[in-house]
């Protein structure tokens, strides 16, 4: 077994968006950067760069449990997880077959708890270990038509808030990150399922504003705007339980807590319209 001295990190989701900005980042601060997705074939400037390339799907569990073994045995630990894999399953409740719910809360939730058992115990054993979930301003507000990509993210906060004070004694910082719009593929992906689903029907019309509603959000930052926020987190000595930026978000997350739910529901059913 070769012995890293470079903090090593393993991050998922690496494909595209915000996970390969956060691994070339990170190789880029000095870590040895494993960064796992399924569609490897677009990864080949994290191999350039330095990175290790992982097929790792979050709802295969023997990919997971072979990733983490793999990088124990070629570095001796693991310092930094990052749970950035995720979609939006988006479409009115109704008409969103549960079977797709299910997937929805299987990737988004089920797979990070499942990769952070799996790490855990190496974490502990070196009293040392920074788990980030990235979760979303949608884990605090939720849309019509994210309604499983919102119990999603809202699991995923409350997660992460019971994980937090249980690995605490152990030296291990659980961070949540919550991004607005980011320049990526997960509107696309959003407004594709959500006309998919909900194009025609009772919900028409709300999947007509959903898509209008997008299509104006006009130029959205780029990842790097949240890859700032892991880097700030990782070189705190303390570092803050939650981080958020993006197009939106400190301005949504303000008004979701000053505002009463009939309030804040007008508000959105108005930009909507």
């Amino acid at each position: 077994m070769s012995l890293s001295n470079e903090p090593v990190a393993l991050i998922t989701g690496a494909s595209s968006g915000m996970g390969k900005d956060f691994v070339l980042r990170l190789i880029s601060e000095g870590y040895v950067v494993y960064g796992a997705a399924r569609r490897t074939g677009l990864m080949d400037d994290i191999a350039a760069a330095g990175g290790v390339v992982l097929t790792m799907d979050v709802t295969d569990d023997a990919a997971m449990a072979a990733a983490v073994d793999r990088i124990v045995a070629e570095q001796g630990r693991i310092d930094v997880l990052i749970n950035n894999a995720g979609y939006g399953e988006y479409g009115a409740l109704e008409d969103v077959p549960v079977e797709r719910g299910r997937r929805q809360m299987e990737v988004n939730l089920i797979g990070a708890a499942r990769l952070t058992q799996l790490c855990l115990p190496h974490m502990r054993s070196r009293g040392f270990g920074k788990i980030f979930n990235i979760s979303s301003i949608g884990g605090k507000v939720a849309l019509p038509l994210g309604g499983w990509y919102h119990a999603s993210k809202f699991a995923l906060e409350g997660y992460s808030d019971a994980l937090r004070n249980e690995v605490r004694p152990f030296g291990i910082d659980v961070i949540v990150i919550e991004p607005g719009g980011i320049e990526s593929e997960w509107a696309d992906i959003a407004v594709e399922r959500g006309a998919r689903h909900s194009a025609e029907g009772p919900y028409a019309d709300l999947a007509r504003a959903f898509r209008s509603t997008q299509a104006k959000m006009g130029k959205m930052p780029p990842p790097r705007v949240i890859s700032d926020l892991i880097v700030k987190a990782l070189r705190a000595r303390r570092p803050r339980t939650r981080y958020s930026g993006g197009m939106m978000a400190r301005p949504t997350l303000f008004l979701r807590r000053i505002l009463s739910d009939r309030m804040f529901d007008r508000m959105v059913m108005m930009a909507m319209r």
